[in-house]
């Protein structure tokens, strides 16, 4: 990735949505540009521009999420709920308290996914 486009890349993230809606209106285009989210936009105006999305990747990582699919947090979530009930057979109640409050938090991300 040439340092230019690093330069563009940071400098979507940092414009408003109003900008972006006008640089992506230049572009050509299927759906309607006013519904997308920022996100959207962003990722809409670097496919057409051809800017790779490696660095965005590196700064997710940087800040702890990571972004996984529905059924991966289902997954996870079952996952949770066994080592919580192992945690509870085990009088390790600290360690099962903190357990349930990780699966409330993956269940209400769950919810908030389409």
């Amino acid at each position: 990735m040439t340092q230019e486009s690093k330069i563009k890349e940071q400098h979507l993230e940092k414009l408003t949505i109003k900008k972006l809606q006008e640089i992506a209106a230049e572009l050509p285009h299927e759906r309607a540009i006013h519904d997308m989210k920022k996100e959207e936009l962003i990722a809409f105006i670097k496919q057409a521009k051809g800017i790779k999305d490696e660095a965005s990747a590196h700064k997710h990582k940087h800040k702890g999420k990571i972004k996984m699919a529905k059924p991966e947090l289902k997954a996870k979530i079952r996952e949770l709920k066994k080592l919580r009930l192992q945690a509870l057979e085990t009088k390790e109640g600290a360690k099962a308290l903190t357990l349930r409050y990780h699966i409330a938090r993956l269940k209400k991300q769950s919810r908030r996914m389409p």
